[in-house]
């Protein structure tokens, strides 16, 4: 299993990602929430509210959903990062497994 992290524009650009990709099960569950950041972007200091995206998805997956997301992002460089879980309970593994396998 693995968890793909981004970092979204706002929540309206969550949802369409996550539909994508439930849509096209190539993610097992989509989570997002509003979250504040601060970076340095093009020399100058930025905060600005987002909404963070968590794709739970299996490990053969990962390619399909960072092109997904790289294809329908706002951002001109979007974080697109994969998490490897190394231990999750058997049922919502089963669960998952059903859903995009």
């Amino acid at each position: 299993m693995v968890f793909i992290y981004t970092t979204c524009a706002n929540s309206e650009e969550a949802r369409l990602l996550g539909k994508l990709i439930i849509d096209k099960k190539i993610g097992a569950c989509v989570d997002y929430w509003s979250i504040d950041s601060i970076y340095n972007w093009e020399g100058e200091g930025k905060q600005v509210s987002q909404t963070m995206l968590v794709i739970t998805t299996l490990e053969s997956k990962l390619e399909e959903v960072n092109d997904l997301i790289s294809k329908h992002h706002s951002y001109s460089t979007p974080l697109i990062a994969g998490v490897d879980i190394r231990r999750m309970n058997r049922a919502y593994k089963e669960w998952m497994t059903q859903k995009i396998a």
